[in-house]
């Protein structure tokens, strides 16, 4: 098992693939870790395969893998054929169903509001993941705020673009940046 928070320590720049678009850039990274986040029925297994033969940590976002449901039957399949190293998810009873089956698990939250800001917290605190993703990924201050908020590694994405980003949002507190700006892996 691995620990996420390490990990994040040594990679702060996450690969995330989009279906096999910019897969083997995402082999030849430095990073030890990739996010699949969008893939389907038919081509995830070559797409972890290809990863996991590479040496790269596989995280996959179960909500967008088409053809799957995206259900506990959906991450037990995915966990017994596919056999990824953790789940992203947005739902919160997959989250509170890998928690307890000792399944890693990164929940992933779009913060549009002080409404959903509050929610968030709450479900982080009642759910525990190993990791949460916050999106979009360019609020240093509300990174700050859930950082300071709960005490797991918090990781951010969406419309990071720029190494700026990355500075701002690892200044805020996010352990780790996940970009699917293919320029920016080897940062």
């Amino acid at each position: 098992m691995h620990n996420i928070k390490e990990i994040l320590e040594r990679n702060p720049v996450i690969p995330a693939v989009k279906n096999d678009i910019n897969l083997n850039e995402a082999v030849y990274s430095n990073s030890e870790i990739v996010f699949v986040i969008m893939a389907n029925i038919m081509n995830i297994k070559d797409i972890v395969t290809t990863l996991k033969k590479a040496g790269k940590i596989v995280y996959i976002h179960v909500d967008m893998v088409d053809g799957l449901s995206s259900s506990n039957n959906g991450v037990e399949f995915l966990m017994k054929e596919i056999v990824p190293d953790g789940i992203i998810t947005t739902k919160h009873n997959i989250v509170s169903f890998a928690v307890k089956n000792n399944i890693k698990v990164i929940q992933r939250f779009f913060v549009l509001d002080s409404f959903s800001l509050q929610n968030t917290i709450t479900h982080i605190k009642e759910n525990t993941p190993d990791a949460i993703e916050i999106l979009p990924g360019l609020m240093p201050k509300i990174i700050k705020r859930i950082d300071q908020a709960v005490k797991i590694p918090v990781i951010t994405g969406g419309l990071i673009d720029e190494k700026e980003d990355i500075i701002n949002a690892l200044a805020a507190g996010a352990m780790g940046i996940s970009t699917t700006d293919k320029h920016l892996w080897n940062i």
